[in-house]
């Protein structure tokens, strides 16, 4: 992901973070400032997509099956996005203040297209990878007209970094029961 050296306006997008199969899909977005990203919900029970941590905050309340629910990340940063009834459930949406930025393919390779010449910074970032290790990897680079590699870019993942998480309230999350109207089918 790069900045450009001075500020710059970015397009807003509109991106879908969708659950299925007890999982958001996909894990990790990366939208713009400004996007709108919308939650359907494609299982056939409910759900109660939220974020209490950095970036957007917000509870998007408990919602059935076939419905819908669209959060406006309207500021820069990382949320990390669970569900309040499944624990298994996360993702994280990534907003930039930028157009420039990549996600990898399976083989870790990316390309940010379009970049016009100029002097930009560099940043890098990965779920499992500890804050203090993603900024050692920052840097500036420039884009000159010819076609430019930045080289192999080795991103140190820990195993600490990840952690598991709370529901909404602080607690640890209740086991699932059948009885509860919330795991019920419609």
């Amino acid at each position: 992901m790069g900045e450009a050296a001075g500020s710059e306006s970015v397009a807003p997008m509109h991106a879908v973070l969708a659950q299925k199969n007890k999982a958001f899909d996909p894990s990790l977005l990366v939208v713009t400032r400004g996007s709108s990203v919308e939650f359907p919900n494609r299982d056939p029970w409910f759900h109660n997509v939220f974020s209490l941590f950095n970036g957007k905050r917000f509870d998007l309340g408990l919602y059935e099956a076939g419905s819908s629910r669209t959060v406006h990340f309207d500021r820069e940063g990382i949320s990390f996005i669970f569900c309040n009834i499944h624990p298994e459930m996360s993702a994280v949406v990534v907003v930039l203040g930028t157009p420039y930025f990549a996600t990898t393919n399976k083989e870790g390779g990316f390309s940010i297209q379009n970049v016009p010449p100029g002097h930009y910074m560099l940043h890098v970032w990965n779920e499992s990878a500890l804050p203090a290790k993603l900024n050692e990897l920052s840097r500036e680079v420039q884009v000159a007209d010819a076609a430019k590699s930045l080289g192999t870019i080795r991103v140190p993942i820990a195993q600490s970094a990840t952690m598991p998480h709370k529901n909404k309230y602080g607690q640890d999350y209740e086991p699932p029961s059948p009885n509860n109207p919330v795991y019920v089918q419609p």
